[in-house]
């Protein structure tokens, strides 16, 4: 691994966000549009139903942030980035990227879920920062699934069969410990939860690098 490369690839996905800027105005606008749906048909959701539909947005504000950053890179491109970074490097650029773009994309959601739906947090900070540990782990996993499924020809299909047994267990998991924000009362098992969601990041952080050069050589 080389670290101008990374910095480099980082750049460059970027400066193309920034020119395109359609996704990133397609998920904002997303986002406002389904606050504001269950704002007038719900109100102010009770804890539990503001706690679910926070982590269903953040879902599907992944799959259309995050999982078509693989998508959208052409033979061509994919031809010219063999020629000037290693797999290892260009795995790791598209990682930190998604990862920052995620963070963004879900301090604007909390932002308009406190601001259309309200604030039914006890500890405000604390979900702030589960939150960030639940988008580090989303775009982790999509980011790897959106590498595999790019070299297949059903590419939505498959990220659908193998993004169901890995996303569960971390929305499972983000459902137990966001609870902890709504109440003063604090899980007894809250670290082990945590350090459970870490280490699932961890893994797929190792299967992306490990796994992606034999993709990146077809």
């Amino acid at each position: 691994m080389h670290l101008g490369p990374i910095i480099t690839l980082v750049k460059k996905d970027l400066l193309l966000e920034l020119r395109q800027q359609y996704t990133l105005f397609g998920v904002l606008l997303y986002v406002a549009s389904t606050i504001f749906i269950v704002y007038i048909t719900m109100g102010q959701p009770e804890e539990t139903v503001w706690n679910a539909m926070f982590w269903v947005v953040q879902l599907f504000v992944c799959v259309n942030a995050v999982a078509k950053s693989f998508l959208q890179e052409s033979k061509g491109r994919m031809l010219y980035f063999y020629s000037i970074a290693g797999p290892a490097d260009f795995m790791i650029a598209k990682l930190i990227f998604n990862v920052a773009l995620m963070l963004l994309m879900s301090l604007i959601s909390l932002l308009l879920f406190f601001f259309l739906l309200g604030n039914p947090l006890y500890d405000t900070l604390r979900f702030t920062g589960i939150v960030f540990l639940g988008s580090f782990g989303l775009s982790l996993t999509f980011t790897f699934l959106a590498a595999i499924a790019a070299k297949a020809q059903q590419q939505a299909s498959l990220m659908a069969i193998m993004g169901f047994p890995l996303i569960i267990p971390q929305l499972l998991l983000l459902g137990k410990i966001s609870k902890i924000a709504f109440s003063p009362v604090i899980i007894t098992e809250l670290w082990k939860l945590v350090g459970l969601l870490l280490l699932l990041d961890v893994l797929i952080i190792a299967l992306a690098i490990i796994l992606f050069p034999f993709l990146w050589k077809d």
